[in-house]
């Protein structure tokens, strides 16, 4: 996820595990959609769209701990 990210800014050279990518602008209303589905097909886990919590893509650790 994190080359994703990267590839999509590529003014940043890093990202903490623990940054708020929201915050930070690495995702915002408009990419969130790619962002889930990229999550999806890296970790082969189907995210339920009616249960989304964006506490769970916030961060790079929040993802691994939720998805991977």
């Amino acid at each position: 996820m994190r080359n994703w990210l990267l590839a999509k800014h590529p003014e940043r050279d890093s990202i903490a595990p623990d940054e708020d990518l929201i915050a930070a602008r690495f995702v915002d209303s408009l990419s969130f959609v790619e962002f889930v589905l990229t999550i999806e097909e890296a970790s082969g886990v189907e995210i339920d769209r009616e249960e989304i919590d964006l506490a769970d893509f916030r961060t790079l650790e929040a993802i691994q701990r939720k998805f991977f």
